[in-house]
């Protein structure tokens, strides 16, 4: 997880389904070594499991439904990777001191990434990171790389205030959590704006050890903000389109300088409640007085927020228009996150509430959202995701995958509350931290497309997991001590009964006898797994050979296109480029037949249908090519491309195939 931090935060198939991989194998290895009674499982994790694995079967199901069915493969693989995650993590026992080792190896790396990048970003080139003011790397994508900080920020707040844990580490968590929030605001991402205050609140209403939480909170937050105003006027000033070198080192300086400061107030902090022990009566004064500065805190903050925002229900107006009237909306002056909440996500959130009430049972299948937006959509984007985990769930899977993804939800949250009230002090505040982690990932995600990065949701679902291992669970023990008492029943009776009982058994079947036919069934699903990650994966690789080796060796090209075909039965993607390099070669009777194929996997194509439309009009095929050219339009009306070759087309004038192509080259490296 941690190496897929480090690049585009896993998001492409090369990257994550090797990682699936990876996660059945150790979900294998710890099967075999670590014997496991699923009955021993608490409640909660077990219809947890139960109901993320009945959601994946539905994900596989909606390929049978799915207008572009490779896609939906891909996404039900995604899907998998996950629960597999969410097994691994949560259905063997942790305990407090393993858990702290997970996560805070996790958190530490996390940390020393979030320096990397800030050290990185500071030497670096400005215009490839920082693109309009905003840091992209290390994911590629600005939101999910605050998502990507601000996930681990929460579980090294809240691990820094267990006194279980030594005051070094516990200075070395906060000061780092200082250092993840101000790389985080580099990205300038107004979701986090909005999902860091939202998980505050969350972490303070349902969480235990609130004092100990504010205590810890007050430095963190007071070395953000202390630094804020110098990371924001970074991207300022490159939005403006001044120079921000000398900024950028500053703002750099200034965040490990005050995470140095945190850590150390912190870390002294911890040290002395370590070797100072309070008495009765002192602590629960200390307690009292924490409370009452907490309550201060919170009403200084909220008549401060209401006296720097105005009117709030001025600004909440405001904010509606601007998130429903587009980017348009939003103000041009002024940091981006103080703006307004202007983007397409309005339209993007319309076309997925529409679908869902077109499709409501069991949705338009997984990861397929994209061909129904450039039908529908309004706007010049066009999203391959809806932008929020709920509507993608609603959307792609339906109620029925809707329900079956709450259900399963809300019991790993419930069994995650329990160990975080548990009796083990050190399991109860890494249960806490976890939660968080999970907590943020859920609610910027209910704003943004943070399914679709594994980096982002693996890491998530295995927070919640091991949250869950840290819950109680019922032991054996009252089970061997109801056997034993049977057998002591048995040895009592005479020898008639004896005998019958021995008759009994000896009808039973052996204790063993069903073990081999439910193994059996486990390595079969385990080898169905295995091949669903292994064939898109191989697929992929040889498309991306492809792509390489085209311009000087065009044969193999085509010969490792044909395999990547052979391995994604569903996919369109390898008859795709094959029939765009068979029109850069000029070879476009060829790049016709592969374009056909294509439509044959996925009839709703608008590229494809485009292409074979233009090739028609070009061979001097009017009928044929008018056909094909209205349907394109249809399938993609916003596509000011293919309305004009219509209009030529209509016009009774040939398409010129290559001029064609070299305009949509010309749009994509305007749009990339």
């Amino acid at each position: 997880m941690v190496v897929w931090a480090t690049d585009q935060a896993g998001y492409p198939l090369t990257h994550w389904a090797p990682g699936g991989l990876v996660a059945l194998a150790l979900l294998g290895i710890a099967a075999l070594a670590v014997p496991l009674r699923f009955a021993e499982v608490p409640g909660g994790v077990r219809v947890a499991v139960l109901c993320l694995a009945a959601y994946v079967a539905l994900s596989f199901l909606s390929i049978l439904w799915a207008g572009v069915p490779g896609d939906a493969w891909e996404g039900a693989n995604r899907s998998l990777l996950y629960l597999l995650v969410f097994m691994l993590f949560a259905l063997w026992r942790q305990y407090g001191a393993s858990a702290a080792l997970l996560l805070g190896t996790w958190t530490v790396a996390m940390i020393a990434l979030a320096a990397f990048a800030a050290l990185h970003v500071d030497h670096g080139s400005i215009a490839s990171l920082l693109p309009d003011g905003r840091l992209v790397y290390p994911t590629g994508y600005p939101n999910a790389n605050a998502a990507q900080w601000l996930m681990a920020f929460w579980p090294a707040l809240l691990l820094a205030r267990s006194k279980q844990l030594w005051w070094w580490l516990r200075g070395l968590l906060a000061g780092g959590a200082v250092l993840l929030a101000a790389v985080a605001l580099l990205s300038q991402s107004r979701g986090s704006l909005f999902a860091m205050p939202l998980t505050a609140v969350l972490v303070f209403a349902l969480l235990p050890g609130r004092v100990r939480t504010f205590a810890v909170f007050v430095p963190i937050a007071l070395g953000v903000g202390a630094i804020t105003p110098l990371v924001l006027r970074v991207g300022d000033r490159l939005h403006a389109g001044e120079s921000a070198r000398g900024v950028l080192h500053e703002a750099t300086t200034a965040m490990f300088v005050a995470a140095l400061a945190v850590g150390l107030v912190v870390a002294g902090a911890a040290l002395l409640e370590s070797r100072r022990t309070l008495s009765v009566e002192a602590g629960r004064r200390v307690h009292t007085g924490a409370q009452a500065v907490a309550l201060l805190a919170l009403v200084v903050v909220l008549v401060g927020g209401l006296a720097a925002a105005g009117n709030p229900v001025t600004r909440l107006e405001h904010g509606w228009r601007s998130f429903k009237g587009g980017y348009g909306a939003s103000s041009q002056s002024g940091s981006r996150l103080v703006s307004g909440l202007g983007s397409n996500r309005y339209d993007f959130y319309r076309v997925a509430l529409d679908e869902f009430k077109a499709h409501p049972l069991v949705g338009i299948g997984v990861d397929n959202y994209a061909q129904q937006y450039l039908r529908h959509g309004r706007s010049l984007e066009t999203p391959h995701y809806p932008h929020s985990v709920e509507l993608r769930t609603l959307t792609q899977t339906g109620l029925i995958g809707g329900v079956l993804a709450l259900v399963g939800l809300a019991a790993a949250l419930l069994a995650a509350m329990r160990a975080a009230r548990s009796d083990d002090p050190l399991g109860r505040y890494v249960a806490a931290a976890a939660l968080a982690g999970f907590g943020y990932w859920v609610v910027h995600g209910s704003v943004d497309w943070f399914w679709e990065f594994a980096g982002l949701g693996a890491p998530a679902w295995a927070l919640l997991g091991l949250s869950c291992a840290l819950a109680p669970r019922r032991r054996a023990e009252a089970r061997v001590s109801e056997g034993r008492a049977a057998e002591g029943r048995a040895a009592e009776i005479g020898e008639t009964g004896s005998g019958r009982a021995s008759s009994a058994r000896g009808r039973r079947p052996p204790v063993g006898s069903r073990r081999p036919a439910v193994t059996v069934g486990v390595c079969a699903l385990a080898a169905l797994a295995a091949a669903s990650f292994i064939a898109p994966w191989l697929s992929q690789l040889e498309l991306q050979s492809a792509a390489r080796v085209w311009p000087a060796a065009p044969g193999k090209a085509y010969a490792r296109l044909n395999a990547a075909a052979g391995l994604n039965p569903l996919s369109d993607a390898p008859y795709l480029l094959a029939g765009s390099i068979a029109l850069r070669l000029g070879e476009v009777q060829r790049a016709n037949h592969e374009f056909t194929l294509a439509l044959q996997r996925v009839p709703g194509d608008a590229y494809a249908t485009l292409e074979r439309g233009a090739i028609a009009s070009s061979a001097g095929h009017r009928a044929q090519a008018l056909a094909l050219l209205e349907r394109a339009v249809r399938l993609d009306p916003r596509d000011a491309l293919a309305q004009q070759v219509l209009v030529l087309a209509r016009r009774g004038q040939r398409v010129d195939v290559g001029e064609l192509n070299r305009s949509i080259l010309r749009e994509a490296q305007q749009l990339s």
